[in-house]
């Protein structure tokens, strides 16, 4: 089961169109040590993976615009090099936000073929900042600071450009937000996700780590493999759990109201606040696994 403790956080999740228009001059992005050469970077929006070394700075994700400088000015505390290469897990805003900074800066971007037709199709975007330069289908390996980073599709997820980034050398793996840790998911149905993906995407990543691996979520805090691990478990507790009620004809609205389907891993009132609280979880299960059958 979850730990309450975890939490805290989801009162810090909200939309990431609100996000986009609010002030971020009082936000600080913390730095947190992962391995040897790889950090974490917490600010707003979605976690950031770091690597350095001899070949430049290897980022994953960069969250909203606004925080560029103070990205900039936080992996500067752990490198002189510059950002030579920046992969999208996904296209949601609080990961690809920055992009159009980093590319001014010379950074090369990187991710799934459906992050940069979705970024391109966005109406706000009509100069095509900020889109991805080199883009991969099912798996992309880079070769840099010592590591074989490894960037690996799942299919339809959290949406359907989905990419786990695994570091073998240092053993960390970067989810994106196939895994909110601590929270329930977050599963846009909008965007080509789909529950069954998003078991899938869990079970992927738990294949290609061990116990001893760090995980970088897409929300929440640094993770382990037991973490990851419950996680993955309520992904396919709450499906069995839907499906059975699904089955025995309640309808979606008995579905939304009856908490036994998702208390086990985390209550109602412990998820009251969050941008998925219980209700928006059974609904997107419920909708997700009728579109499935």
């Amino acid at each position: 089961m979850i730990k309450s403790s975890c939490l805290l956080v989801l009162s810090l999740l909200v939309s990431t169109s609100l996000f986009a228009f609010q002030d971020m001059s009082e936000v600080t992005v913390e730095v947190i040590p992962v391995s040897e050469n790889v950090y974490m970077l917490m600010g707003r929006g979605g976690n950031i993976g770091v690597s350095v070394g001899d070949d430049g700075v290897f980022m994953i994700d960069d969250q909203f615009a606004a925080l560029t400088p103070k990205i900039l000015e936080a992996v500067k505390s752990i490198s002189d090099k510059p950002v030579k290469f920046l992969v999208n897990t996904h296209y949601h805003g609080d990961h690809t936000g920055g992009n159009s900074n980093f590319e001014k800066e010379g950074t090369l971007i990187v991710a799934h073929e459906n992050v940069r037709k979705r970024l391109k199709e966005d109406e706000k975007n009509s100069e095509g900042a900020g889109l991805p330069i080199v883009t991969f289908d099912n798996k992309l390996q880079l070769h840099l600071n010592g590591d074989d980073i490894m960037a690996v599709h799942v299919h339809n997820a959290h949406t359907d450009g989905d990419a786990l980034i695994y570091f073998p050398k240092s053993n960390v793996l970067h989810t994106g937000d196939t895994f909110f840790n601590g929270m329930f998911p977050y599963i846009d149905l909008k965007s080509g996700g789909s529950v069954a993906g998003d078991i899938e995407a869990a079970k992927t990543g738990l294949m290609l780590i061990n116990e001893s691996t760090k995980i970088i979520p897409g929300h929440g805090p640094l993770a382990t493999y037991a973490d990851y691990a419950n996680y993955s478990k309520m992904l396919e507790g709450i499906q069995k759990k839907v499906m059975t009620a699904i089955k025995a004809g309640k309808s979606r609205e008995a579905i939304l109201a009856d908490e036994s389907l998702t208390s086990e891993y985390i209550t109602d009132a412990a998820a009251e606040k969050a941008f998925i609280n219980g209700p928006k979880i059974r609904g997107t299960y419920y909708d997700s696994l009728k579109s499935e059958e």
